[in-house]
C-alpha cells in the first residue's frame, strides 16, 4: 500500500513514504518506433557477421519493454538436412549459464536457506581440509565463488570439457584440493570450477539435484518450457548441430557434451522464444519500485547481481579523434560494463565446442539483445556492440527520466525566491547546519547580488534532478545564463547543504557531478 505522511515543519514540508521518491520514466512518445526503425540495419549487421564467420546458423532478438519485439535468423540448424534456423531452434548456451545458477544461489540466500558470506567449507565439507594458499588466507565464501574472486586459476580450455564429470569425479578432485593462481579475495580470475562448486551447493541446500531445481523454481516460473540441460531430450528437427570450421575451410561436426555436475558452469540448452523472456525478466528488475514482485527472484537481487563486485580491467585509447575509455568487471554470473556510450551495461557470453552466443542489456534503457550460433566460439558480442550505435542514432535509445522529487521541487521554488529578494530568516529555515558555517550568509548575500548585477533580469527554467536529493536548474537572463546546483542533506526534513550559483557559458550546459568515466572528443 502506498502511502504519504505530510509533515509542516519549519525548514520544509516533507514527503515520507513512496511518493517521495518517483521511479524513472521513458518520457519520449515515439521511443518504440524509433527504435524499431532501427531494426532493418541491425539486421545487415547480425548477417554480415555471419557470413564473415561462416557461420552455419543463426539466431537474434531484441527485446523492449518486457517483450521479444523482434527475432531474426540467418541459415541452417542442421547442415546435412539443411534445416533452416527458427526462433524454436534448441542451442546450448554455454557459459550464460552462470547467470541462471547465481539466481538459483540469490533465491536460497533470500528464502534464509544459505548467506553468501557463508564458509563455502559449511557447504561443501571437502573444503575442511583443502590446503590454502598462505596461512593468512581467510576461508573461502560463496560471494567469492559467484564473482570470480575465489583465486582458481582461469580454466577455459580446460572446463569446456568438464560438463559430464560426474558427482563422484567432482569429489575425487576436492579431496585432492585446488591449486590457486592468486590470493583469494584479491584478483578477478574467470573460474568454471567455481561455478561447478556452486552447482553443488544449490543442490546440497535445496535438496534437490541442481538441474530440478534450476526447471522448477526458474525456467518454469519464466515460461521457458523449451529450455533444459538433458541434450537427450530434445528432438533432433529442433537441435542446432554444432560445428567447428577447419582449417581447410570444412566443418566438423562436434559431439553434444552430455550433462553432468559442471552444469552449473555451462549447461543449459534454450531457444530465442526462452531466451527473450530471460532477457526481458532481467531488465524488469528496473527501475525500482513498488509494484508487486512477480518473478521467480527478487527485483532487488537481480539489481544486486548486475553489480560490478569484482573488477577486471580499465582500458584506454583514442578512436576516431575521441578518447575512449572502459572498466569491465563481474557481478554475479554476469559481466558488467562502464564505457563512454553507457554507464551501466550488463552480458554475458557463452562458448564450447560447436557454439557460440552472447546476451547483453541496458537497465536503464529497457532494451536487451541476445544472439546464438552453431559454430565454435562464434560468441556475437561485436554485432550486439555496433547494435547499440545503430539504436544511439535513432534517438529512441535514451535512459528513463527521472521526475523531479517532491522536497527537491520545493527547494528550488525557496531557492529561487532567495535569488529575487535575499532573506537571512527565509535561508536560514532551508539552510542545513554547515551551509553558513561553509560560507556566512553574508558572503552569500553578497556574491548573488553581484552576479544579479551582472546578468540583469532572470526567469527560473525547470528542475533537473540528479537524484532524489540532488538537482540544478538554469536561470535565463538578460546577459547570461546562471546555473544553480543544490544538495541537500541526509536529514528529516532534508535541507540544503550545498548551493552554487554559477554563470554558464551556453544555455545547454548542465550542471552536475562527475560521472565516473571521461570520454572527450
Amino acid at each position: 500500500m502506498k502511502f504519504a505522511i505530510v509533515c509542516s515543519l519549519a525548514a520544509a514540508t516533507v514527503l515520507v513514504g513512496s511518493e517521495a521518491y518517483p521511479p524513472p520514466r521513458f518520457t519520449d512518445p515515439d521511443r518504440v518506433r524509433k527504435l524499431e526503425g532501427g531494426m532493418p540495419e541491425v539486421d545487415q549487421i547480425f548477417r554480415r557477421y555471419a557470413e564473415g564467420r561462416k557461420i552455419p546458423g543463426m539466431v537474434w532478438g531484441v527485446v523492449m519493454d518486457g517483450r521479444l519485439a523482434h527475432v531474426e535468423t540467418a541459415g541452417v540448424f542442421d547442415r546435412s538436412s539443411n534445416a533452416p534456423v527458427t526462433a524454436s531452434t534448441v542451442y546450448r548456451i554455454a557459459s550464460m549459464t552462470k547467470s541462471f545458477t547465481a539466481l538459483a544461489i540469490l533465491q536460497l540466500r533470500d528464502e534464509g536457506k544459505l548467506s553468501l558470506e557463508d564458509a563455502v567449507s559449511r557447504w561443501i565439507p571437502e573444503f575442511r581440509r583443502m590446503e590454502l594458499p598462505t596461512r593468512d588466507t581467510a576461508p573461502l565464501v560463496i560471494r567469492q565463488l559467484l564473482s570470480h574472486s575465489a583465486g582458481f586459476p582461469e580454466d577455459n580450455p580446460w572446463g569446456d570439457q568438464q560438463l559430464s564429470v560426474s558427482d563422484a569425479d567432482l569429489t575425487k578432485w576436492l579431496l585432492r584440493g585446488i591449486p590457486f593462481s592468486t590470493a583469494p579475495g584479491s584478483h578477478y580470475e574467470y573460474s568454471n570450477y567455481g561455478f561447478g562448486l556452486l552447482g553443488r551447493i544449490v543442490t546440497k541446500v535445496s535438496g534437490m539435484p541442481y538441474e530440478d531445481y534450476v526447471r522448477t523454481r526458474i525456467l518454469s516460473r519464466l515460461g521457458m518450457e523449451n529450455s533444459t540441460f538433458e541434450v537427450s531430450g530434445i528432438p533432433a528437427g529442433r537441435r542446432a548441430v554444432g560445428y567447428r570450421l577447419q582449417g581447410d575451410g570444412t566443418y566438423l561436426e562436434e559431439a553434444p557434451l552430455p550433462h553432468g555436475v559442471f552444469g552449473s558452469m555451462g549447461g543449459l540448452l534454450t531457444t530465442a522464444t526462452d531466451l527473450g523472456k530471460y532477457v526481458a525478466f532481467h531488465l524488469s528488475a528496473w527501475p525500482a519500485r513498488d509494484d508487486p514482485e512477480t518473478g521467480p527472484v527478487r527485483r532487488a537481487s537481480v539489481r544486486e547481481m548486475s553489480r560490478m563486485w569484482t573488477t577486471s580491467r580499465l582500458t584506454a585509447g583514442r578512436s576516431g579523434g575521441a578518447v575512449r575509455a572502459a572498466e569491465t568487471g563481474y557481478g554475479y554470473g554476469l559481466g558488467i560494463t562502464t564505457d563512454c556510450r553507457f554507464e551501466h551495461s550488463v552480458g554475458h557470453g557463452g562458448g564450447l565446442p560447436g557454439f557460440g552466443s552472447y546476451m547483453a542489456w541496458l537497465p536503464e534503457y529497457g532494451v536487451g539483445m541476445f544472439a546464438m550460433a552453431n559454430l565454435t566460439y562464434a560468441g556475437p558480442a561485436a554485432p550486439i556492440s555496433e547494435a547499440w550505435d545503430v539504436f544511439l542514432k535513432t534517438g529512441g535509445l535514451r535512459k528513463r527520466e527521472l521526475p523531479p522529487s517532491p522536497i527537491l521541487s520545493r527547494m528550488r521554488e525557496r531557492i529561487f525566491q532567495l535569488w529575487m529578494r535575499w532573506d537571512d530568516g527565509e535561508a536560514k529555515e532551508i539552510a542545513a547546519m554547515n551551509l553558513f558555517l561553509d560560507k556566512p550568509a553574508s558572503q552569500r548575500r553578497a556574491e548573488i547580488q553581484k552576479l544579479k548585477d551582472e546578468v540583469g533580469e532572470c526567469t527560473a527554467g525547470p528542475l533537473i534532478p540528479e537524484n532524489w536529493l540532488r538537482g540544478s536548474f538554469h536561470l535565463s537572463c538578460g546577459k547570461d545564463t546562471v546555473g544553480v546546483f543544490f544538495t541537500l542533506a541526509p536529514t528529516q526534513p532534508p535541507a540544503v547543504q550545498h548551493l552554487a550559483f554559477r554563470k554558464l557559458d551556453a544555455d545547454g550546459i548542465r550542471m552536475s557531478a562527475p560521472t565516473s568515466v571521461a570520454c572527450s572528443e
